[in-house]
Parts: C-alpha cells; sequence; structure tokens
C-alpha cells in the first residue's frame, strides 16, 4: 500500500511556492487547482501546474494534484492538464456518490489512452466533504480499482451541514470516525482533514495524534513546517516498534508450545494483537527502506 502520512498542498497557481516546495519531503505533494486558486486564475494554475509536474515528480515524492469537483465543469479540463507519467495519480474534490467516480474514472480512461499511459494506471483520492458523501463513503470507496484513499474536508462538510465547527471538533467526530471505518473496511488509507492553524504546532499534533487514534493514516499539510511533526505522528515510534517485536516474539513462543494466546506485561497477546503487531513492524520496515 502507497505510504501517505504528509500530503503537503501548494496552490497551483503559485510559481515560488511550487518552486519552494521542492525543498521539502512530504510523502506527496498537491498541487491544488480548487480551493486555494481564485476563479480568474483556474486556467493560469492548470499552465503553472502542468509546467512544474516533472520536477516535483524527480523529487521522488509521490504528486496527487487536487483538481475541482465534478459539478463544477472544471474538473475535466483540469485532469487534461495534469494526466500524464509524472503523477501517481489525481485527488478529486466534493465526491458524493459512486456514480460521480463512474464519471471521474471515464474521464481518467480518456486522458490516458490519449497520453499514451495504460488505462487504469493512475490512482485517485476522492475527497469526503458532504452529508451525502458521508452516507455512501464505504461504497464510494470500493467503487474504483483506482482508489487508493479518501481524504475528509471538515470545512466543506461543516459547511454543507450547515454548522460551526467549535474548538473540540466535536461537530465532525462522527464523520471522522464514519470516514475510517469505511475506508480500512474497503481496504484504503483515510486521510484526515488540514489543521488550519499553520501557526499553532501544539494544536496540530493534538489534532493528530486524535486523527491516528480514529485510524487516518495520513494528514493533509498547508504549510511546510507542518510536514515533519504530522510524518513523525503517522510512524511507529522507536518505542512501539520495540514493543511489536516483543508482542511478535512471545506470541510465536507460545505458539512453539501449541498455545493461541500469551501474556505480556500484564496484558493478553492474542492473534489480534499479533497481527495489528506485525502490521506496524511492516510499515517500519518500508519507512526504513524509504530512507536509504
Amino acid at each position: 500500500m502507497t505510504l501517505l502520512r504528509s500530503l503537503l498542498f501548494i496552490p497551483g497557481n503559485q510559481p515560488r511556492m511550487l518552486d519552494k516546495a521542492l525543498g521539502f519531503a512530504p510523502d506527496a505533494y498537491v498541487p491544488d487547482l480548487e480551493d486555494s486558486v481564485p476563479a480568474e486564475e483556474k486556467a493560469n494554475a492548470r499552465k503553472v501546474t502542468a509546467s512544474f509536474l516533472p520536477r516535483l515528480s524527480q523529487s521522488g515524492h509521490a504528486v496527487i494534484p487536487r483538481a475541482n469537483a465534478l459539478q463544477t465543469g472544471l474538473m475535466e479540463d483540469d485532469l487534461a492538464a495534469v494526466v500524464g507519467p509524472h503523477i501517481l495519480g489525481v485527488s478529486v474534490g466534493k465526491v458524493c456518490t459512486t456514480e460521480d467516480i463512474e464519471q471521474i474514472s471515464g474521464t481518467m480512461d480518456r486522458l490516458e489512452e490519449k497520453v499514451g499511459l495504460v488505462k487504469g494506471q493512475l490512482k485517485l483520492v476522492p475527497w469526503i466533504e458532504t452529508a451525502e458523501a458521508i452516507v455512501n463513503v464505504y461504497h464510494i470507496c470500493l467503487s474504483s480499482p483506482r482508489i487508493i484513499a479518501v481524504g475528509f474536508g471538515a470545512e466543506d462538510f461543516t459547511n454543507d451541514m450547515g454548522i460551526e465547527r467549535s474548538d473540540d471538533d466535536s461537530e465532525i467526530e462522527y464523520a471522522r470516525n464514519v470516514v475510517c471505518v469505511a475506508a480500512r473496511a474497503a481496504g484504503v488509507l483515510a486521510l484526515d482533514t488540514p489543521y488550519f492553524q499553520f501557526r499553532d504546532p501544539d494544536g496540530l499534533r493534538r489534532d493528530a495524534v486524535a486523527g491516528k487514534k480514529r485510524g487516518f493514516k495520513g494528514k493533509f499539510a498547508i504549510h511546510p513546517a507542518q510536514i515533519e511533526p504530522i510524518n513523525e505522528i503517522f510512524s511507529p515510534s522507536p518505542a512501539e516498534i520495540e514493543h511489536a517485536r516483543r508482542v511478535v516474539a512471545a506470541f510465536e513462543e507460545a505458539e512453539g508450545h501449541g498455545r493461541g494466546s500469551t501474556s505480556l506485561d500484564g496484558k493478553v497477546i492474542d492473534v489480534p494483537v499479533v497481527k495489528r503487531a506485525r502490521a506496524l513492524l511492516e510499515m517500519a520496515e518500508k519507512l526504513n527502506a524509504s530512507d536509504k
């Protein structure tokens, strides 16, 4: 599965910011053609973003441009500007139904064929940002083999609901949980909404830790300073790795004596616990390999 802990938004119409982004190391660059670009700048953003895709790709990090929603009438031109060999896939805002995915994937099919890519090669990250999308999110996750992750957008979700976000984010707790459970059940990644107070590192850490506990596997960043703490939080810590190794060792020893469970530090170790430990160690190995 693709590693997507930190995904950095970069306004697609800002050459200086796109150039500066090359000095940072998120798991994915997300040149944005949607919310961060004014209506009168959309066409320019496509040109600027397209010109930067080769350089972003050469950095070794995934590139996943974000297109405007299908309903805006802008999506097809957005995708036409970015579909090509330099991107892992695309992200599309405000996906609400499986029918939306069918139309998006069909557009991608045509564009892939046009530029000489294998049909189905590029991946898709739909944004879940409305009440309708929350109701449909599990089916959305399963609706195309292109989908590797779904992103939750809290600002558009609360706007759609006609509610205000408070400091504790209790208004979006249910929606966040639904996205995580649906994504896990469908075998794709759940990616958490950005933390917009970019001068509040402590708040970012609290928000990211809470997201990780829910089941999010990564988080969108709106500022380069957010990349490092997000990567740290969504990576196994040395203490977690050591504990996972001890869990696996204790369980394997118990298996060798014909037992299906054991205990470690006063806690029961059974199959679900050891599966989680092995998954954590697998992620740690993947991160270690990517750093070499």
